[in-house]
């Protein structure tokens, strides 16, 4: 199974940018997606994740101007972020949990930049 995000680049604060992560290869179902990210010398933290069904989870900080979502039949999830802000700047990473007939297991993408100017 691979993640492979996209997306990513330079936005001058206040701007947009929309990120793409679709998973490829032995893939029955997939749970839970989401999109992290690590700004530098920091923890990476937990930006949005979307169930399955569609329910959505936000970090406070994003809340009101990044929306996740996912398209099942292409097993894509999107992060559209909006307003960004300098302190957006970090490597954003996608997850998902899939389900391949025997096991669920947990994969990260390669990571994608965002850097926002002030």
């Amino acid at each position: 199974v691979q993640l492979q995000a996209s997306g990513g680049g330079l936005a001058q604060a206040g701007g947009s940018l929309r990120l793409s992560c679709a998973a490829s290869g032995s893939i029955f179902s997939i749970n839970d997606m989401g999109w992290y990210r690590q700004a530098p010398g920091k923890q990476r933290e937990l930006v949005a994740t979307i169930t399955s069904g569609g329910s959505t989870n936000y970090a406070d900080s994003v809340k009101g101007r990044f929306t996740i979502s996912r398209d099942n039949a292409k097993n894509t999830v999107y992060l559209q972020m909006n307003s960004l802000k300098p302190e957006d700047t970090a490597v954003y990473y996608c997850y998902a949990k899939i389900y391949n007939q025997v096991t669920i297991n947990g994969y990260w993408g390669q990571g994608t930049l965002v850097t926002v100017s002030s």
